[in-house]
């Protein structure tokens, strides 16, 4: 059974959306999170992908007040992600109240940090960020590529302690065109035992099947349930 991961991203503390990953293409679907957070716990979903924006592009966590306040009125299981580059930013997140923080721009830029994290919280609270465009990893909030080859990347970090990765194909983002299949599959072919969680793209519920039948781990949906490609009751088959 997959795991359902609905997403906020969050701009001035709001609930937005980006396509593309582009800041001029915005859309505020709620000016409270919170409210969205709440929704999703009472539909029975269990987790929640929390993205800070305004970090992704600031290099540093902004939106942690948020995150606390979720955690703190809500049981849902946050991982966080967007702007945590530092061991500081890494502390303000978990007291804040996430389960999980993910690491993406730097796992790239500062190995080191990204590894010594991986020793001190260990795999299940450290997820590696692998965001593609092209197959090649793209960091800090998408606005920078690299030559990296996004295979060869998350093969190195599993080697060093990763047990999960959030992965997404920046080309599908928020276009509602179907996920990057393709992508998981050959994750899943270098990396077997790898908890892959699929991001980006989700159409409606026939993507999500897929993905459960392609025995990916998670999947995280964002544009398709505010955009009502997918309601909340039609995630209810997939919540043990």
């Amino acid at each position: 059974m997959i795991e359902i991961i609905p997403a906020i991203d969050m701009i001035d503390g709001k609930c937005v959306r980006l396509t593309q990953g582009d800041y001029g293409k915005k859309t505020v679907y709620n000016e409270n999170p919170l409210e969205v957070a709440l929704e999703f716990e009472d539909a029975g979903l269990k987790r929640l992908h929390l993205v800070d924006l305004d970090g992704a592009k600031a290099k540093k966590v902004i939106n942690w007040k948020v995150l606390e306040k979720i955690a703190s009125r809500t049981s849902l299981h946050i991982d966080f992600g967007g702007g945590v580059q530092s061991d500081d930013d890494l502390k303000i997140v978990f007291e804040s109240g996430a389960k999980q923080v993910t690491g993406g721009s730097v796992a790239v830029k500062q190995p080191e940090v990204f590894q010594n994290w991986l020793s001190v919280y260990g795999g299940e609270k450290i997820i590696l960020g692998a965001d593609a465009k092209n197959e090649k990893i793209a960091v800090s909030g998408w606005e920078e590529g690299t030559q990296i080859w996004v295979y060869d990347f998350v093969e190195e970090y599993v080697e060093k302690g990763v047990k999960y990765t959030i992965s997404t194909d920046v080309a599908k983002d928020g276009l509602l065109q179907g996920p990057s299949f393709d992508l998981y599959k050959n994750l899943q072919d270098k990396c077997p035992d790898l908890k892959i969680i699929a991001s980006g793209g989700i159409s409606g519920i026939e993507d999500v099947e897929k993905l459960a039948e392609m025995n990916i781990y998670g999947v995280i949906i964002g544009k398709a349930i505010y955009e009502n490609r997918i309601s909340l009751p039609d995630l209810e088959r997939f919540i043990v």
